[in-house]
């Protein structure tokens, strides 16, 4: 590379470690006011409408045919599911532990991966990293959960939040295994607009219009997730990919948790204890197992498994999975 695109293509990763570390205390800032699933619907709507005429003003195709319903799909599992519980769970969780739980994904796409034919399969590696993911949970959720007082919407918090994970992951798996030939922007539009839609609905479904209230706080954190979590961080993420070591690019997923943690703490006086440290470090730990482990398969494609080839949509091996928050 040369020097201005070496320079832009570190920075577009530290802009991505940075901003995407930053979504999860937006997000808890915008439910002061706002109510979860309309928040995370009308945000990626907006984010994928203005990201859909800025690809098509470049002249870049539409989606044909199947590639519609299979990028609806995955916008559905990703932003839908995957992102719309994250808001969910923060109503109950902070927003530093909302990150580290999230950063368990890795794991989800392990067993996600061994669904089908050709799917890459777990070594004795990956099951210890699975192992040290648990441990870290169990040091971040055990006194909550088996405390004296057990707060319920703690518990559904982490249910929820684990459930978006393996959503998150299904839906990568699924991209992965029906890739299509549209534009990475093109195709992040689509899932944006899926994703913002089906939560949209089901928001208005629920009545929460009636509950949408934006005042300068609140309005300040959804425009900066819009701008910044989606548009920027995103737009920033395909380039570093694309110019970039997939290995260097990938640990933003050890940097997002970090990042959120301290400005939990910082900003919204979020408990930043030992037990919280020690069990971000566990998790982290086993982040790296699973993720800077070489992927194996069984059956039919298994010599190209593992090759690190983007099919137009998302990162989705356990070595290229995004968070489910992050976006």
């Amino acid at each position: 590379m040369k020097g201005r695109e070496k320079v832009l293509a570190y920075g577009s990763w530290l802009a991505v470690c940075f901003f995407w570390g930053t979504t999860y205390l937006a997000i808890r800032v915008g439910l002061e006011t706002l109510p979860p699933t309309l928040f995370g619907g009308l945000r990626f709507l907006l984010a994928g409408s203005v990201l859909f005429a800025f690809v098509r003003w470049r002249g870049e195709r539409l989606p044909r045919g199947r590639e519609w319903l299979n990028l609806a799909l995955v916008g559905v599992l990703l932003l839908g599911v995957g992102n719309g519980v994250v808001v969910w769970a923060e109503q109950w969780i902070s927003s530093g532990m909302t990150a580290l739980l999230i950063s368990t994904s890795p794991f989800w796409v392990v067993a996600a991966e061994r669904v089908g034919r050709g799917g890459e399969r777990a070594g004795a590696s990956v099951l210890l990293g699975l192992l040290m993911g648990f441990a870290g949970m169990a040091l971040l959720v055990g006194p909550e959960l088996f405390g004296a007082h057990l707060d319920a919407r703690f518990l559904l918090g982490v249910v929820l939040l684990q459930a978006g994970c393996a959503s998150w992951s299904g839906g990568s798996v699924f991209a992965k295994r029906h890739p299509t030939k549209v534009a990475p922007l093109m195709s992040a539009a689509v899932q944006m607009l899926a994703g913002g839609a089906a939560l949209t609905l089901v928001g208005s479904a629920r009545g929460e219009w009636a509950a949408l209230d934006f005042n300068a706080r609140t309005l300040g954190a959804f425009l900066y997730l819009v701008v910044f979590g989606s548009l920027v961080a995103y737009t920033a993420y395909t380039y570093a990919i694309q110019k970039l070591p997939l290995s260097l690019v990938s640990t933003y997923s050890y940097i997002n948790p970090v990042i959120a943690v301290v400005l939990g703490w910082l900003l919204l006086g979020e408990p930043l204890g030992w037990r919280v440290a020690l069990g971000a470090a566990v998790i982290l730990c086993g982040v790296a197992v699973v993720k800077g482990t070489p992927p194996r398969a069984e059956g039919v494609g298994a010599e190209n498994a593992g090759s690190g080839e983007s099919d137009g949509n998302v990162p989705v091996t356990a070595q290229k999975v995004c968070s489910a928050g992050a976006d």
